[in-house]
């Protein structure tokens, strides 16, 4: 069944990193940030709760590193590019949902091809992180609303929904969609999804949908 709506996770999903990681390298605490980010991937700490952890790690950066470490570091993942302008060609609505930031999320959605994203504020005062993040935080639940109200809003049944992901705050999205993927994904998502991607590129979704590599379209 070709699906009429996709909701992609960014980090480590639709990018091959996890930008939070990456911009505390910038201010030296990417070993320090990068364990908390495991552990709440793997479903160990309540995501909402670590990233508030993580991102006060980084008061006092400048936000030009932004900018800078998703020039530098921000690479798409092979074959979102040619899955999410396939689907979109093809009549799909692609919402990117990451429990990220806006700052790399809306650059990178652009970059791909999303129609729409969703992604969390970092504070900024005075060229500066305030070490605060915007409330509410995008986490599971609400990466799981994003689904179900995009769907709404276009009368898509859940069953005609594709959601992709790698982490355990993917899992009440992976759960609702009517094909739910997990993209070389922690063990708990992978475990709660219908399918996994485990050593081939994005592309494998188009083929799971029955899309000619005819009807590609491919950078």
């Amino acid at each position: 069944m070709r699906r009429r709506l996709l909701v992609a996770d960014m980090d480590s999903t639709m990018i091959g990193q996890e930008c939070i990681d990456e911009l505390a390298d910038y201010i030296g605490r990417k070993a320090e940030v990068a364990a908390v980010t495991e552990a709440a991937m793997r479903g160990e700490l309540d995501f909402a709760e670590a990233l508030d952890a993580r991102v006060a790690l980084l008061k006092g950066l400048e936000d030009v590193a932004i900018d800078r470490c998703r020039e530098e570091r921000v690479r798409v993942t092979p074959g979102a590019r040619t899955l999410v302008r396939t689907m979109a060609a093809h009549g799909a609505h692609t919402l990117l949902v990451s429990g990220g930031f806006t700052r790399f999320a809306g650059p990178v959605a652009a970059e791909i091809g999303f129609a729409e994203v969703r992604a969390n504020v970092l504070g900024i005062a005075g060229e500066k992180l305030t070490g605060l993040v915007a409330k509410p935080i995008v986490d599971a639940e609400a990466k799981r609303a994003a689904l179900v109200d995009a769907a709404a809003a276009r009368d898509i049944p859940l069953v005609e929904t594709l959601a992709v992901g790698d982490g355990a705050n993917d899992i009440p999205m992976i759960r609702a969609a009517g094909l739910g993927v997990a993209y070389h994904a922690k063990p708990a998502l992978a475990d709660a999804a219908d399918g996994r991607i485990d050593a081939n590129d994005l592309t494998a979704l188009l083929y799971a949908q029955g899309y000619r590599r005819s009807e590609w379209v491919e950078d």
